[in-house]
């Protein structure tokens, strides 16, 4: 990680984004219900310390400030980045999501997080309803969970047959070679966390309203079925941690490392460098003596409550 200067116009602008991300998070913290800090004592004493809160938040800028970089690389030499995040309920794959698309640009990274399938997409080709959502030259697509739901919920859950999983297997190494080969650089991730941490986290969802809509059925039934999903992941590493398209885990029980660390993870799995940029100008307004602005009704506006 490149260390700025001090007094540099870079240190000056990683200041104020600081301030700016430090506002943010005790907004959140403030709003959480007090039964919900509670419990969330009850995890800080069942953790050994992490990383220190100004350090963590100067790394994650730092790190953001590489992304636009790659960001950059990718839309100029029209290059396709496709990142596939997976692992267990609550294992921190959001959190990670949201760190890395927080400073870029929507139109070039975006998140796909598809539904449940549709009777429609159920009798087509597996992967058909994924194709649609890879990227385009210039293009970063993460995919929050995707067609490895077959080896994962769907098997556990009873929603694949053995045969149709069978076939995932024998199909998947080759369509993502496939991927590979059309010019698609394919990363893997898998976030694990500890059978422990994951049920505490199940539990300061529950008791907090804010998060509560992030607890599912499904993610309910990963608490009953944690070995069986253990199990699936296993036969999922033995069978598609292929040469093309490695899986790489990210240990998530501590959220700020586990963060860091993919997204610097993700900076060198691309060969991305500085790419030339057009000086940016501000035009001069275009002043007409003859205009005269008009006044609006008040009931345009929204009332100035605060």
């Amino acid at each position: 990680m490149t260390e700025l200067k001090q007094n540099s116009p870079a240190k000056d602008w990683l200041e104020a984004e600081l301030a700016d991300t430090l506002d943010e998070d005790y907004e959140l913290e403030m709003s959480e219900p007090a039964l919900s800090l509670e419990i969330a004592k009850i995890y800080k004493n069942a953790h050994p310390p992490s990383i220190d809160r100004m350090q963590y938040f100067r790394d994650l800028i730092s790190l953001q400030s590489e992304l636009i970089k790659l960001q950059s690389w990718v839309a100029y030499h029209k290059k396709k980045v496709v990142v596939v995040f997976e692992g267990r309920d609550s294992a921190g794959k959001g959190g990670v999501i949201k760190r890395i698309t927080q400073r870029l640009n929507p139109r070039i990274c975006r998140v796909v997080a598809l539904p449940a399938p549709t009777e429609r997409e159920k009798s087509q080709w597996y992967f058909q309803r994924y194709v649609p959502h890879l990227p385009a030259g210039g293009e970063i697509v993460l995919f929050d969970r995707s067609w490895y739901n077959r080896s994962g919920v769907e098997r556990v859950m009873g929603f694949a047959e053995s045969d149709q999983v069978e076939e995932f297997f024998r199909d998947v190494p080759e369509f993502e070679r496939m991927l590979v080969r059309s010019g698609i650089t394919l990363v893997k991730y898998w976030f694990s966390i500890t059978d422990e941490e994951q049920q505490m986290r199940f539990l300061m969802r529950i008791h907090d309203p804010m998060k509560q809509w992030k607890l599912s059925p499904m993610d309910l039934q990963s608490r009953v079925r944690w070995e069986q999903y253990t199990k699936a992941k296993e036969e999922t590493f033995a069978r598609t941690n292929i040469p093309e398209a490695p899986w790489f885990i990210v240990e998530g029980n501590d959220k700020k490392r586990a963060r860091l660390n993919c997204i610097d993870h993700l900076l060198q799995q691309v060969p991305y460098e500085e790419v030339p940029h057009e000086e940016i100008t501000l035009p001069e307004r275009v002043f007409n003596p003859e205009y005269e602005r008009q006044t609006l009704p008040r009931e345009l506006y929204v009332p100035a409550k605060y």
